[in-house]
C-alpha cells in the first residue's frame, strides 16, 4: 500500500505508549494498533484529528506517500 502510516515514529518522538494514546484519544487499543502497523484500510479525519491534537503533529507528520515502483 502506497500510504504509510508513522503512528509508531511519532508516538516514540513524544514518548507515548499506545495505551495512553488510545485513552486520551477514544479508541480502542486494537483499532490504534492496526493504525500503527500499517494495517488499516481508511482513518475517519475525526480519528486523526484527534490523534494530531494529542500527539501536537500535522496530518503529514503520520502519513506519507510512497511509490509502490
Amino acid at each position: 500500500m502506497p500510504i504509510l502510516v508513522n503512528l509508531d515514529v511519532m508516538m516514540a518522538k513524544r514518548k507515548i505508549s499506545l495505551a495512553e494514546l488510545a485513552e486520551r484519544v477514544d479508541i480502542t487499543q486494537a483499532n490504534l494498533s492496526i493504525l500503527k502497523n500499517n494495517k488499516a484500510k481508511a482513518i475517519r479525519f475525526s480519528t486523526l484529528e484527534a490523534i494530531c491534537r494529542e500527539l501536537k503533529c500535522q496530518p503529514a507528520d503520520l502519513l506519507e506517500y510512497c511509490d509502490e515502483d
